[in-house]
C-alpha cells in the first residue's frame, strides 16, 4: 500500500469508531490498528530490536487505555505510537527531535497537504483509482447536482428526498473527518527537515576525537585552575552534604511527633529541596564534567569527589524515601505519596546515570537521551497497573479508612470498595458502586471500558 492508502484508511477508521461515541474501547482498537500497520509499512532495515519492543509497548498501551481509559494510558497510547512512528521511519534519529519533527509536521500540514506529488500517486499503476474515479465518483458528482437542479425545479421531485429523515450528524461526520484526516496525514506523512539531519550528530553519546584532548572551558581560567576549582568545590560541596544528611535525619526520626498536617507539610518541603538537590547535583557535575575533565589524567581526584558526592546524594535520596515510606504507614497511602516514590526512584536513575556518565566518559547529552527512556518507562509501569486498586487494597486495612475519599478521589477501586462493602455489610455503599458499574457497563460497545465490565 502506499502513503496515501493508509491515510484514507486510518482516517475512514477513526470516524467509524468515534461516531457517536465516548472515547473508551475505540481508541484502543485505533491504536492497535496504526501500531500493526506502522510495522507492516516499516522497511526491514528499520526493524529494529528497539522497533519490535515499541510496537508491543503500543498494543500493551492500547490495551491499557481500553482497559482503563484514564489519562495516564492516553499518555501512554500516544507517546508508544509517536516512537514507533518515529523509529520506523528514522532509526538513527535521536529520540530528543521527535518532539520538534511533529510540532513543525503539524503547524505545516496545511502547506503540504498542497503538495500532492509528495502523497498522492503521480499516475495510477493499478487501475484501481481510474476505476474508482470513472464508476463512482465521477457519476455520483454528476447525480448530486442534477439532483439539486430538478429537486428546484420541481417540489415534488424534491419531497421524494426530502421526507425522508437521515439519521446522521453530517457536523459530526465533518469534524471527525477532519480530525481523522489530520491525525492520520501527519503520522504517515511527516517529513523530517535537513536541518534536523544535519544536526544530529550533536545528541551523540560518545565524544568525537576531538574532544578527548584536555583543554580549558574557559579563556580567562587555564585547566590546572579549572580542575582545582572543581576539587576545592566538591571538597566542601561534600562536607556541607554530610552536615545536611545528618540534621535531615535528625528532623525527620527523632524530633517530637508532630500533627498530620504539619508531617505532611514537612515532608513535601523535604522531599522537594532532595529533589532539587539532586537535579542540582547532576547539573554541577555536568558543568564540570562537559569535555576535557573526562579524559584529562590529572582529574583522578576530582572524579572521586564527585562520585563520593553522588553516593551521599543517593544516601539523601534513600533516606527521604524511608520518610515517606514511614508517612505512608501513619497517614495511608495516596497518589502524591506513590508519585514520591516514582519521583525518587527517576532521581537515583539520574544519579546511577551520571555516576556511569563519568565512569564511562560519556557526554552530558547521554543523560537526557537515556533518561527520556526511563520517563516513558515510568508512564508505561503507570499506565500498566491499576494503582487506585492497589491504594483502597491496602488502605482498607486501616482502621481510620475514608470510604468516601476512595469512592469519590480514587480511580478504577471499585472492586476493592464492593469487598470492603461485603464485609461490612453495608448495603448503600453497595447499591453505589452497582448504579455506578451498571452506568459504565450499558455503554455502547465502542465507548465500553474494560475494567468494569470485570467487575461481578
Amino acid at each position: 500500500m502506499k502513503t496515501h492508502h493508509y491515510i484514507f484508511i486510518t482516517a475512514l477508521l477513526f470516524v467509524i469508531v468515534f461516531y457517536d461515541q465516548e472515547i473508551g474501547l475505540n481508541l484502543g482498537i485505533l491504536g492497535i490498528v496504526y501500531a500493526i500497520l506502522t510495522l507492516f509499512r516499516t522497511p526491514e532495515k528499520n526493524k529494529t530490536g528497539s522497533l519490535y519492543i515499541l510496537f508491543g509497548t503500543s498494543i500493551l498501551s492500547s490495551i491499557a487505555f481500553a482497559w482503563f481509559g484514564d489519562f495516564t494510558s492516553f499518555i501512554a497510547v500516544v507517546s508508544s505510537l509517536l516512537l514507533l512512528g518515529y523509529k520506523s521511519k528514522n532509526r538513527r534519529l535521536k529520540i530528543l527531535f521527535l518532539i520538534p519533527v511533529f510540532i513543525v509536521n503539524c503547524c505545516t500540514s496545511f502547506c503540504r497537504f498542497f503538495s500532492f506529488d509528495e502523497w498522492l500517486p503521480k499516475k495510477n499503476v493499478s487501475g484501481l483509482w481510474q476505476k474508482t474515479l470513472a464508476f463512482i465518483l465521477i457519476p455520483l458528482v454528476l447525480v448530486s447536482v442534477f439532483l439539486g437542479i430538478y429537486s428546484a425545479g420541481s417540489s415534488h421531485f424534491a419531497s421524494l428526498f426530502t421526507d425522508y429523515e437521515l439519521d446522521l450528524n453530517l457536523w459530526q461526520v465533518f469534524c471527525l473527518s477532519v480530525l481523522g484526516f489530520f491525525i492520520a496525514f501527519n503520522y504517515w506523512n511527516y517529513a523530517v527537515e535537513k536541518l534536523i539531519y544535519k544536526n544530529n550528530h550533536f545528541l551523540d553519546n560518545e565524544f568525537s576525537r576531538d574532544s578527548s584532548i584536555p583543554k580549558a572551558t574557559y579563556s580567562f581560567l587555564d585547566l590546572d585552575a579549572e580542575r582545582m576549582s572543581g576539587v576545592i568545590s566538591f571538597v566542601l560541596l561534600n562536607i556541607l552534604l554530610i552536615f545536611f544528611i545528618i540534621t535531615y535525619n535528625y528532623e525527620q526520626f527523632y524530633e517530637a511527633v508532630k500533627t498530620p498536617v504539619q508531617l505532611s507539610e514537612e515532608t513535601h518541603e523535604r522531599v522537594n529541596a532532595v529533589i532539587l538537590s539532586i537535579v542540582m547535583a547532576i547539573l554541577v557535575i555536568m558543568f564540570y564534567f562537559k569535555s576535557g575533565f573526562n579524559f584529562d589524567p590529572k582529574a583522578r581526584l576530582l572524579k572521586i569527589l564527585a562520585k563520593v558526592w553522588i553516593f551521599l546524594n543517593a544516601v539523601l535520596v534513600i533516606s527521604a524515601a524511608l520518610k515517606n515510606y514511614e508517612y505512608i504507614v501513619n497517614y495511608a497511602f495516596t497518589y502524591k505519596r506513590l508519585g514520591v516514590f516514582a519521583f525518587l526512584l527517576l532521581s537515583l536513575v539520574g544519579l546511577t546515570l551520571t555516576f556511569i556518565k563519568i565512569q564511562k566518559q560519556k557526554r552530558n547529552i547521554f543523560l537526557v537521551n537515556t533518561m527520556i527512556w526511563y520517563v516513558y518507562g515510568t508512564i508505561l509501569v503507570c499506565s500498566y497497573i491499576n494503582w487506585g486498586g492497589f491504594i483502597t487494597s491496602q488502605n482498607m486495612k486501616r482502621k481510620d479508612f475514608a470510604v468516601n475519599y476512595h469512592l469519590t478521589s480514587v480511580n478504577f477501586s471499585e472492586k476493592a470498595l464492593l469487598k470492603y462493602a461485603g464485609q461490612k455489610n453495608d448495603q448503600k455503599l453497595k447499591k453505589i458502586l452497582q448504579d455506578k458499574v451498571k452506568n459504565e457497563t450499558s455503554k455502547t460497545f465502542l465507548s465500553k471500558i474494560i475494567y468494569y465490565h470485570t467487575i461481578k
